[in-house]
């Protein structure tokens, strides 16, 4: 549990300074400020004395068995600062110095020489180039940051230093009280991964709060997120979302998977609760650490006007989440105690002229509806209203036990800002406006349907493997990366996709051949390595009916496509039975470097081309989250049949999302796959690879 790092009993200064505006006097300032329950010992050459304590040449001078060493010296001088508290007894050390490998190779390679020594003898290091950290439960802010928050039950980690002081300062303003604020810095060994399982098990913390800029070792992070989230909340704000991911793609899905999809998509399966900003970061830790979690998505509001009734209500349909009406005892009970006026459907209007005592009543009667699973109660301040007094009667009713959310929307200014502060003493997170608040709430909502989801059960199908070996062998001594149709659909074949029966033809009578032992109507399609888009240099033909067609069509085929692509190896052309039409989707894969295999889900045509309406989710996965990923497109509801066209089958998608899922979880030398288009009928109707390419690594 990073024991010493955070609980230490006795810390040590490296770096300690006298000179006020300098870091080590900051943070020997900071740890007799904060009421630090451990021993502290400054370390300094030049004096005897700092700040009322003994001050020492070195740590070891102290004869004290040292737990954590603070180390604020010059870069260079840090390897023998930790050597010094190493010999000391320390078994975690902060370095806050920067000029590390954020300074280019000098910098990183002393970086990497402190990492190998503390990894070597099994001391741990926060940092290089960090604020600090701060933990409340013991008064020990060793930081530099100018605040020490109140204890509270929220954790942050962030790469960013600068970020923790403006959290502070937030924390400090809004009166948040905090657990532990831990900044990483360049990671040399401490990480992202390690304070999560570190937080996960603080009693202290009720939910993890991160701002991440880039994540160590994808695979382990899953591992041990899925872990963390099922104990606690986890919420991320990930910056460098519009970072390219690695090389040009040449595949759709390469093209569509950038870097930020995959964070997306490893976020999704491990349960973690995205911000996309700042302001939801804190929105929705707000929420988590206050309010117990929703059993279900049904939102009521209460509120005392319509204007910003209308507002949440069109919040809560737009997120996906439920206006339900009250059951109908519960709204003539509150009929019978409000104006004629007001309204008991959802949203209840308790009128403009609500005392306390209206929306307690109102409150108390939501809470104990069934069909309520969480609450928003807004107040815009009116002659009427007092909204000091309104706070304190929506604490009173949840403190006595409520199983639901409530959040509030106290919206003005000044003549709320002390209800707002009243609020957020009592547990009670309130949001400046309605969208807000609703938002916090289908973050609650989304990590409990996470929580309650079934339990993962991966399907193995029977395969042919050693089919797959041979291709996948012929292709690297070939030489050549990109994989076409025809030993792409090999592969696919000996994963139980259905192929239509084909053939290679490298004239225009094996072409006929072909044709006549597949059976009319057939496609024909170009075989080259040098190819990669064939519809756009005339080479594919469809509907070819007799022999004289494809006899005609191999000779012009071959005539344009001698002339567009002087240079290219052609190997031949593709017969190919002819599909029955059906609607066609994309099926794909992009390999990522950090999480590995994501699965890429959308309709084919315009709507991936032109509206990128896709879906990712990394293998492998389970038939749940296959039929997610068709849920989870703008167009799903076409493929369930709308406007009197028939539903095609879902199932029939989901077992070939899964069957590539295996595929590429078997050979991680696939790097890129596509099929595109995969035709797809009506239920019972077996779905067809019409065109298939793959990208192999391991090829000079």
């Amino acid at each position: 549990m990073l024991e010493e790092l955070l609980y230490p009993q006795t810390l040590a200064v490296i770096g300690a300074s006298k000179t006020p505006g300098k870091v080590g006097y900051a943070i020997l300032e900071n740890l007799l400020k904060g009421g630090y329950s451990g021993k502290i010992i400054p370390v300094n050459p030049t004096t005897d004395e700092l700040m009322g304590l003994r001050c020492y040449k070195d740590p070891r001078d102290a004869h004290e068995t040292i737990d954590h060493a603070v180390i604020v010296v010059p870069n260079k001088a840090v390897k023998a600062a930790i050597e010094s508290s190493v010999a000391a007894g320390a078994r975690a050390v902060t370095v806050i110095t920067a000029g590390f490998k954020e300074t280019g190779p000098e910098g990183l390679a002393l970086e990497k020489e402190i990492a190998a020594y503390c990894r070597n003898r099994k001391v741990r290091l926060l940092g290089p180039n960090c604020l600090g950290l701060i933990n409340t439960e013991n008064g020990m802010n060793a930081s530099f940051a100018a605040q020490m928050p109140k204890p509270g039950s929220i954790a942050i980690m962030s790469q960013s230093g600068a970020l923790c002081t403006a959290i502070l300062d937030w924390a400090e303003g809004r009166g948040v009280g905090l657990s532990k604020l831990i900044s990483i810095g360049n990671k040399a060994d401490i990480c992202e991964t390690d304070l999560l399982q570190c937080l996960a098990e603080d009693a202290q913390t009720k939910v993890i709060v991160a701002y991440l800029e880039s994540i160590q070792s994808g695979a382990e992070f899953i591992r041990i997120a899925e872990s963390v989230c099922a104990q606690k909340p986890v919420v991320i704000l990930k910056a460098g979302v519009t970072a390219a991911g690695g090389k040009a793609a040449s595949s759709h899905t390469g093209s569509l998977a950038g870097a930020d999809i995959a964070y997306g998509a490893a976020f999704k399966r491990s349960g973690i609760v995205r911000a996309e900003d700042f302001e939801s970061l804190f929105d929705y830790a707000l929420a988590f650490a206050n309010q117990p979690l929703p059993k279900g998505d049904r939102i009521v509001v209460i509120t005392n006007a319509g204007g910003p009734g209308i507002m949440a209500a069109d919040a809560v349909e737009l997120e996906g989440m439920k206006m339900e009406s009250l059951t109908p005892s519960v709204a003539e009970a509150i009929k019978t105690k409000l104006p004629p006026a007001a309204s008991v459907a959802n949203p209840v209007d308790v009128l403009g002229d609500a005392e306390p005592g209206r929306y307690a009543m109102a409150l108390e009667a939501v809470l104990g509806d069934d069909r309520a699973d969480g609450v928003v109660v807004i107040l815009t301040p009116q002659a009427m209203s007092d909204p000091d007094a309104t706070a304190r009667e929506i604490i009173r009713w949840c403190a006595s036990g409520s199983p639901k959310p409530v959040l509030a929307c106290f919206m003005g200014g000044s003549q709320v800002s002390s209800a707002r502060a009243i609020l957020l003493e009592g547990g009670i997170p309130d949001y400046p406006s309605p969208e807000r608040a609703v938002r916090a709430l289908k973050a609650m909502v989304e990590y409990v349907r996470w929580k309650n989801r079934p339990s993962r059960v991966v399907t193995r199908f029977p395969v042919n493997r050693h089919r797959v070996e041979r291709i996948l062998a012929r292709q690297v001594r070939s030489g050549r990366k990109e994989m076409g149709e025809v030993e792409a659909k090999e592969i696919l074949k000996a994963y139980d996709f259905y192929v239509p029966p084909g053939g290679l033809a490298r004239t225009a009578e094996e072409a006929i051949m072909i044709a006549e032992r597949v059976g009319y109507p057939v496609v024909m399609k170009i075989v080259s390595p040098d190819i990669l888009h064939k519809s756009d240099v005339g080479g594919v033909k469809l509907n070819l009916g007799k022999p004289q067609e494809v006899q005609d069509a191999f000779d012009l085929m071959m005539l344009r496509i001698s002339r567009a692509c002087p240079d290219a190896y052609l190997r031949g052309v593709f017969i190919e039975k002819m599909c029955k039409p059906g609607r066609e989707v994309i099926l794909g894969m992009h390999r990522d470097p950090q999480f590995g295999p994501m699965l890429m889900f959308g309709l084919g045509g315009i709507f991936v081309e032109v509206m990128k309406d896709v879906s990712f989710y990394l293998a492998p996965i389970t038939k749940n989250e296959a039929l997610q990923m068709l849920q989870n497109t703008r167009s799903y509801a076409l493929l369930r049949g709308a406007r009197g066209q028939a539903a095609v089958d879902m199932d029939a998608i989901a077992g070939a999302l899964q069957r590539i899922s295996q595929l590429v979880t078997d050979f991680p030398q696939i790097e890129e796959m596509d099929i595109n288009p995969f035709i797809v009928g009506e239920v019972g109707t077996p779905p067809v690879v019409a065109d298939a390419r793959m990208i192999i690594s391991g090829v000079e």
